[in-house]
C-alpha cells in the first residue's frame, strides 16, 4: 500500500493565509548521530552517556541514530537514561513504558524519535 495522503496546514497571520507542510518541522536538517561516549551501570539506572550537541539545546523534534556499546546488564532489570547537554533523558518505547537493562544491553545502532521531552526507542527492543 502507497500512502498519498498530504497533510497540510492553514495558518492565518494577520489576515493572510498560508498553507505550511507540518513535516518540514521535524528534522529540518537531517536525521543527527550520536555515538555514546561511555555507559554507566548505576543501582538504580544504566547512563549512557554523549558529547554535548548544540542541536539539542534547542527546539529539536526528530529522528535521531545512536550508537550504543554493549554492558554487562544486572540481574534486575534498570532503566536506561540517556545523557547530554547536562540533561538526562529515559528511554521508552512506543507505549511509554521504561526501556530497562534487560532490553537494551548489545553494541548497535538504534533509531528513537524525541519530540523535545520524551525519548521513544524504535529499534532494537
Amino acid at each position: 500500500m502507497v500512502c498519498t495522503e498530504l497533510v497540510l496546514i492553514l495558518l492565518t497571520l494577520g489576515g493572510n493565509m498560508a498553507v505550511v507542510n507540518p513535516y518540514i518541522f521535524a528534522n529540518r536538517q537531517g536525521i543527527p548521530r550520536l555515538e555514546a561516549t561511555g555507559v554507566t551501570v548505576n543501582t538504580n539506572n544504566v547512563v549512557y552517556s554523549f558529547k554535548n550537541h548544540p542541536f539539542l539545546n534547542g527546539n529539536f523534534a526528530g529522528l535521531i541514530i545512536f550508537k550504543l556499546p554493549a554492558f554487562t546488564a544486572p540481574t534486575t532489570a534498570i532503566p536506561i537514561v540517556f545523557d547530554t547537554n547536562g540533561k538526562s533523558v529515559s528511554v521508552t518505547t512506543l507505549n511509554g513504558a521504561n526501556v530497562t537493562s534487560a532490553d537494551l544491553n548489545k553494541s548497535g545502532v538504534y533509531l528513537a524519535f524525541y519530540d523535545g521531552n520524551v525519548l521513544q526507542l524504535l529499534t532494537g527492543v
